[in-house]
């Protein structure tokens, strides 16, 4: 089995990298899933414990109706303290981990310090989790939230025409196959998505070879096991639908305008610069920023690296070039 070479690495990312990589034993064993989350859970608690609270931010804990008979859904929403009394753009926001793992805590720092950059009402989804929820509970979770945002955006102080989704990793599957599910069922009107290292195709979850390197951080076999929880059934075989593996869709036209970031020591790599292609094909803009040096998830380990800083430079700009149209 061959690995990525680490002199591909961008040097500010190895040290961060391995330091993470030996603090938790050579990475994810999601086949020890209690422990693993309950790791994260402490890992996310502690850098918590450490950075003030954002100000200028208010942020409040909701419960969202489920839909179809489906269980209520836990979101937090936050609103930048400046945009009280006017409607701003909203992002619905997926959190990363394979399915698997996370809640609403993973990301809680990073949203609100985006939705006071940004200036917009930011929601995030603590959509349940497989192998205990598999495939469609946590779309159904996602787009009971995004009714909702629509539904309720006079309340939220939310411009309905300016709603955006996404998500990383499996949190953009996540955001792109909402695209796909609102585009079936005829609402609501999502007017961007945003893709950060999306996981899309289950068919690339491959064990690692010398045709498939093994990659840093998230492993090919950590993949498996991921689509493998949230499928029901090991992946790559024929009938996943595109609601589960948005790559797997043949038709992606009518979606909304989409931006995807991944890096070049990603597993996903590829399956992002098809997924970019495919939306292009489709007459869907599509703007694909691929980061040279950069591993999966490294703008959050590896956050005061240059490359992650122009990263977030990046994804910023995005939002309100498309959301606020600066």
């Amino acid at each position: 089995m061959t690995t990525q070479p680490k002199t591909m690495l961008d040097p500010e990312l190895r040290e961060p990298l391995e330091g993470f990589l030996a603090a938790i034993g050579g990475g994810f064993d999601l086949g020890n899933l209690q422990a693993t989350r309950e790791m994260v859970k402490g890992m996310i608690a502690a850098v918590k414990a450490q950075v003030p609270p954002i100000g200028g931010v208010d942020t409040e804990d909701r419960k969202v109706p489920g839909r179809d008979g489906q269980p209520d859904v836990p979101v937090r929403v936050y609103r930048p303290s400046a945009a009280a009394g006017r409607a701003v753009p909203a992002f619905l926001w997926m959190h990363a981990g394979g399915w698997m793992l996370g809640d609403l805590e993973m990301d809680d720092l990073a949203l609100a310090a985006l939705a006071k950059e940004i200036g917009c009402v930011i929601v995030s989804v603590d959509y349940r989790l497989s192998p205990e929820h598999r495939f469609p509970a946590a779309l159904h979770d996602c787009y009971a939230a995004l009714a909702w945002l629509a539904d309720e955006s006079r309340a939220l102080g939310v411009d309905p025409a300016r709603i955006a989704v996404g998500g990383a990793s499996a949190g953009g599957n996540l955001a792109a196959a909402l695209a796909l599910l609102a585009r079936e069922r005829g609402g609501p009107r999502i007017a961007y998505q945003l893709l950060i290292y999306p996981s899309l195709d289950d068919r690339t979850a491959l064990p690692a070879s010398d045709d498939h390197p093994e990659t840093y951080f998230w492993s090919r076999q950590n993949s498996i096991d991921a689509w493998s929880a949230y499928l029901g059934h090991p992946p790559g075989r024929d009938g996943v639908p595109p609601l589960a593996a948005p790559a797997r869709a043949a038709d992606l036209t009518g979606l909304p305008p989409a931006y995807i970031a991944v890096g070049t020591l990603d597993p996903f790599l590829d399956e992002n610069i098809d997924y970019a292609r495919k939306l292009i094909d489709a007459n869907v803009a599509c703007e694909l920023r691929v980061y040279p040096g950069a591993f999966h998830a490294f703008d959050v380990f590896a956050s005061q690296g240059r490359i992650s800083q122009q990263f977030a430079a990046d994804r910023n700009a995005a939002l309100r070039r498309n959301l606020f149209g600066a």
